[in-house]
C-alpha cells in the first residue's frame, strides 16, 4: 500500500477499545454485521429516473446475505418495465455487494437497489423472518400491483383516476364534492375473463362503488369531464 509523504513523516497514535459495529435486529435476533453474508431481512427500496418519467419500488428477501426474492413494480415508464423483467432474472441469486454494482439499467431501478440501506426491516423482530415468496402478499389476490392513480388541478380539483379497488367509471359529486365512486376490478375482471366468463359479463359483474357513491347529486367521468 502507497503511503503519501505527508502520512509517511506522522507517528503512530493507537486507538484504544476496538469499536466494532453496532448490532441490528435481523428476523429475531441482534447481529453485527461484519461482512455480506451477515445480512438477512425484508426489505423495500423506491428508486426514480429522469424528470417526468418512472419510478421503481423494490422488495427484496435476503437469507444470509443472498437475494432469495425480488419483486420489482414499476410505474410511469414503458422501458422500465423491460429492465425490471431483466432484473427479475439477475438479482435473485446474488449477493446484495454484487447487485449494488449490477447495472440493472433502468436508473430508477438502480436507485432502488441503492435505497436499500440496511437497518430495521420488515422482519427485524420476527423470528426467522418472512418465507421466501413473501413479496407476493404485497399484489393481493390476482397478484397485481395495487396502483393508485390521482390528478388534480387548482381551477377544475381532482380527479380519481384508480384506486386500490379498481379502475375508476364515475365520480359522485355531492355539493360539487367527491362523496364516492364506481369502480371495476381489472384484476378480478380478467382473471374471470381467463376462467371461460364472457367480457362483457365479466366487466358487470365486476363493477361496485365505495363511500356514499349512491347519495350524490351528481356523476362525473374522471377521464371525459
Amino acid at each position: 500500500m502507497n503511503y503519501s509523504h505527508e502520512v509517511e513523516n506522522m507517528c503512530v497514535v493507537k486507538k484504544g477499545p476496538n469499536h466494532g459495529p453496532s448490532p441490528i435486529p435481523e428476523e429475531g435476533r441482534w447481529v453485527k454485521a461484519y461482512q455480506i453474508s451477515d445480512i438477512s431481512g425484508f426489505s423495500h427500496g423506491v428508486g426514480w429516473c429522469a424528470p417526468q418519467q418512472g419510478a421503481c419500488k423494490l422488495t427484496l428477501n435476503v437469507k444470509n446475505g443472498i437475494i432469495e426474492e425480488a419483486l420489482i413494480e414499476t410505474i410511469g415508464c414503458s422501458g422500465m418495465t423491460h429492465s425490471a423483467a431483466m432484473a427479475g432474472e439477475i438479482l435473485p441469486g446474488k449477493t446484495l455487494l454484487e447487485a449494488l454494482n449490477t447495472d440493472l439499467v433502468c436508473d430508477a431501478i438502480n436507485v432502488s437497489m441503492r435505497e436499500l440501506v440496511y437497518g430495521r426491516t420488515q422482519t427485524a423482530f420476527s423470528e426467522g423472518g418472512l418465507p421466501i415468496g413473501a413479496a407476493l402478499e404485497d399484489l393481493g389476490k390476482g397478484l397485481r400491483s395495487q396502483v393508485g392513480t390521482i390528478f388534480g388541478t387548482k381551477c377544475k380539483g381532482v380527479r380519481y383516476l384508480e384506486m386500490t379497488e379498481g379502475y375508476i367509471l364515475k365520480i359522485g359529486l355531492k355539493n360539487d364534492q367527491p362523496i364516492g365512486y364506481k369502480f371495476v376490478r381489472v384484476g378480478k375482471m380478467l382473471e374471470d375473463i381467463r376462467n371461460g366468463i364472457g367480457p362483457k359479463q365479466a366487466y358487470e359483474q365486476n363493477i361496485s362503488t365505495y363511500g356514499r357513491y349512491d347519495e350524490a347529486e351528481k356523476y362525473i367521468d374522471p377521464r371525459n369531464q
